[in-house]
């Protein structure tokens, strides 16, 4: 049976993976939820909450959200922060691929 010390790496990695799918998904959802609110004259989701998510690694679910959806697309808040927060959480991703991937065996 494998040591849990060889082991946790790999979960680490299968849970941060988990961790962008859900956000980034959650995130994709508000910007339909309040393009929806917004049409309906309900009350908004504040700017401010919809690009924490961007910058709490939903960044690709809040860019397609908005492209999908054709929600905050002209406020150059959100045509710059979403995408400098892809890029960020790209680099930092590829940083870590890089250095750190070559010595965990993940199956």
């Amino acid at each position: 049976m494998p040591d849990i010390e060889q082991k946790l790496p790999a979960l680490l990695i299968w849970s941060a993976a988990a961790y962008l799918l859900v956000i980034n998904l959650w995130a994709f959802c508000l910007y339909g939820i309040d393009k929806r609110r917004a049409g309906k004259g309900k009350r908004r989701i504040s700017e401010k909450c919809l690009l924490w998510f961007a910058f709490l690694g939903g960044g690709v679910g809040a860019w397609c959200g908005m492209s999908h959806f054709r929600h905050k697309t002209k406020h150059w808040k959100f045509r710059i922060l979403v995408p400098l927060a892809v890029i960020l959480w790209g680099v930092g991703i590829g940083y870590l691929t890089y250095h750190y991937l070559k010595y965990i065996q993940l199956w």
